[in-house]
């Protein structure tokens, strides 16, 4: 275990940027966090979340795939990516570091999505642990323990010190890095603050969700249930969950004519929109009730199904606050609940 004082903080993020990119979690003027890359004068946000999760560093929301240009009937194929630079992701939570591996087993999956794959190789993910989760989470249902992030780095915070340990090869590079400023000790104090975040845990409203018969040995039976038509009638087909969960990994892909060529990007999608894989004979899914029905299948049944058991959800909480109709997952689990029993 490595520790190092707050008030190095900045140095620490000073050493890292000199020799790659780093970013941390900045309160805007509203006061809600996001990522920026770290400049002089940036404090690293207090906030437990960000509003949208690390994913953007590694499946964008909108990205370049390809060029074409056309001179007569001659095509050609441009592509656009440059040599990725290696960058630094301080501060993610330990559910959308939970995200990643979900997120892994899409991409990294043959056929390799390979700028996906860049942009893994590429990132070092710096996790902080959480010491004051709110009512909206619930990773823990997920096997997911914030007092004991996963990451190529682990960190604590606890009153003036901060305490790193390398959980991987990207990790003890970096360590390495940071050496001139960091020491030894901190076991202790990590300790004790596992056991009090955990206390808090075992309290919290969502830590006896149930999830019990979720899974495809019920798939038939939760797909032809009967409450799929009273939970999706609130639902306004917004596509807020979506684009907040960090798990979430649909997209479409567009050409974009520019005058001199055409630009082939791909950009973020929701299963909740009524054009969703929407083909040359039409939509398979053509009410809200099939589309609101797919979304959570496939985080509690098909994914887990296909991914020998690992949900498609890692309690992070985003949708349950920022849902504009309050419809959410846990709502679907609770209501499901007596359909496997």
């Amino acid at each position: 275990m490595k520790q190092l004082s707050l008030e190095k903080l900045n140095d620490l993020f000073a050493l890292i940027g000199q020799t790659e990119a780093l970013y941390l979690p900045v309160d805007d003027a509203a006061g809600q966090a996001a990522y920026r890359r770290w400049q002089p004068g940036y404090t690293l946000s207090k906030a437990l979340n960000t509003v949208r999760s690390a994913k953007d560093f590694f499946f964008p929301q909108t990205e370049n795939l390809v060029d074409f240009k056309m001179q007569g009937k001659s095509i050609e194929v441009i592509d656009p990516r440059t040599e990725q630079e290696n960058f630094v992701l301080f501060g993610v939570r330990a559910c959308d570091a939970r995200s990643f591996s979900i997120l892994d087993k899409v991409f990294l999956a043959d056929p390799v999505d390979t700028y996906y794959q860049s942009r893994r190789e590429h990132g070092t993910i710096v996790t902080l642990a959480c010491t004051r989760p709110e009512e909206t989470c619930f990773c823990t249902v997920f096997g997911i323990d914030p007092a004991e992030p996963a990451g190529d780095v682990s960190c604590w915070i606890e009153e003036n010190t901060l305490f790193m340990k390398a959980n991987t090869p990207k990790g003890d590079a970096l360590l390495t890095l940071a050496a001139p400023l960091l020491s030894e000790g901190g076991d202790d104090a990590v300790a004790a603050q596992q056991a009090a975040t955990r206390s808090v845990l075992a309290r919290l409203p969502l830590a006896k969700l149930s999830l019990d018969g979720m899974g495809g040995e019920s798939m038939l039976k939760l797909f032809d249930s009967d409450k799929w038509a009273e939970l999706s009638q609130a639902c306004i087909g917004c596509g807020t969950c979506t684009f907040v969960c960090p798990t979430c990994q649909c997209y479409d892909i567009k050409d974009f004519n520019t005058g001199d060529g055409v630009r082939r990007f791909r950009c973020w999608d929701s299963c909740m929109y009524s054009d969703f894989t929407r083909m040359a004979h039409g939509n398979p899914r053509l009410t809200q009730r099939e589309r609101f029905r797919q979304r959570f299948m496939h985080k509690l049944v098909y994914f887990p199904a296909n991914n020998h058991g690992e949900y498609g959800c890692v309690g992070c909480g985003r949708c349950l606050s920022k849902c504009p109709v309050s419809m959410n997952i846990v709502k679907v689990a609770k209501a499901l609940e007596g359909e496997v029993k």
